[in-house]
């Protein structure tokens, strides 16, 4: 098992950093990639023609690895998950009277693509709700897997739910969405890098992920799996490094119909970009080092005596099978003032996201005991109980 890896970052002792799914603390080594790449953009004679290629070329097969993707030109370089959704979204086979199926209060740039899809082809979007069952997460995949059916065109999920963990069955959604012609587009955002995800055995035909939250990256660059459904398809802009032969410098005014193959035409323009790039190769660098399953691990141990005591004082929890152990929605006892919790945090300097009605705790192997236990003092003195 992992040891706490808080020495490979510039955190402060005197806060409690338990907000990793609101982004992630910067690596030391992320970092000095970012300044060096800085430093070398100030005298750009030292930029080369592999300069544009290489980097990205390798950043590709990285995230190909950590996913178990294949091959890499099946990887994409886009800006940000709305990009990456409405790319997926321009080329869904969607028809009007088809539905398309998300779950309620998901993010919203997994929504506002399918809406206005939706609202072009005379389909509907379909949110579904979270029963009021005591097996909240159990339930939940019930009612999404009941709302797939023959006028499913697409399903569109994060691997867990973003506001508070709550972990989607995502090979039964892929065996249900197969069975009827649906496609299955996934929000990596926030579970890839933190909790195994495997395309092999999942399928989806889109898993996009920014990279500033669990990929451990700067913000402003992601990376995107698009299956063989999108192959051939149409991207959203059209720019001249994604177009074959795009190597050779000399003979770019030759316009070439063809594109890179498998997702190499979805890439965002200026793909190459010089800082970025070799930051987001350092997080991920650093994170299959780490091992995936391991930092799960670590956060699921580091949390299980918190857990135990916050479902002690009334606080509910889904049960830890049936939810992530790096983000953990926690729903305070009915009755409970939302803003004295807030300012009880932050007198603290305890840092979690407010979501919804869940106090969402998300941890990586940078925390450590001690900023768990200053987090349920706030919860004991909020409840009475201190």
């Amino acid at each position: 098992m992992l040891n706490c890896q808080r020495h490979l970052f510039n955190l402060e002792d005197s806060q409690a950093y338990l907000n990793g799914a609101y982004m992630s603390p910067q690596l030391k080594s992320v970092e000095e990639a970012g300044l060096i790449a800085l430093r070398k953009k100030s005298r750009p004679y030292q930029i080369g023609l592999d300069d544009f290629f290489g980097p990205v070329a390798r950043l590709k097969a990285t995230f190909a690895k950590l996913v178990n993707a294949g091959a890499a030109e099946r990887i994409a370089l886009i800006p940000s998950v709305s990009y990456g959704v409405s790319t997926v979204a321009r080329n869904a086979p969607v028809a009007a009277g088809s539905r398309i199926i998300i779950a309620e209060e998901q993010f919203p740039s997994n929504y506002y693509a399918w809406k206005r899809l939706a609202d072009e082809r005379g389909a509907e979007v379909c949110c579904i709700p979270p029963p009021d069952s005591s097996q909240r997460a159990a339930a939940w995949n019930e009612a999404l897997l009941h709302a797939i059916d023959s006028r499913t065109a697409v399903v569109a999920l994060g691997n867990v739910h973003w506001g508070d963990g709550t972990r989607f069955d995502l090979r039964a959604v892929r065996a249900r969405a197969n069975a009827v012609g649906a496609w299955l587009v996934v929000d990596g955002t926030q579970s890839v890098g933190a909790l195994p995800f495997d395309v092999a055995e999942i399928q989806p035909d889109a898993l996009i992920c920014a990279g500033y939250k669990w990929l451990m990256g700067p913000y402003s660059i992601g990376l995107a799996y698009y299956g063989p459904a999108m192959d051939g398809g149409i991207p959203l802009e059209e720019n001249w490094i994604n177009r074959h032969n795009s190597h050779d410098f000399t003979h770019l005014a030759q316009y070439q119909p063809a594109y890179q193959p498998m997702a190499g035409r979805y890439n965002t323009g200026e793909q190459s970009n010089f800082i970025l790039v070799p930051m987001m190769q350092a997080a991920l660098d650093q994170i299959l080092e780490w091992g995936v399953p391991e930092i799960q691990e670590y956060g699921k141990e580091l949390f299980r005596e918190t857990g135990e005591a916050l479902a002690g004082l009334g606080c509910q929890l889904d049960p830890e099978d049936s939810r992530a152990h790096h983000l953990v929605g926690v729903r305070l006892p009915k009755g409970v003032d939302m803003q004295v919790f807030k300012e009880a945090l932050g007198s603290a300097q305890v840092h979690v996201s407010i979501r919804g009605n869940a106090i969402r705790v998300s941890c990586h192997v940078y925390n450590q005991k001690a900023e768990l236990e200053r987090l349920l003092r706030c919860f004991r003195q909020v409840l009475g109980r201190a």
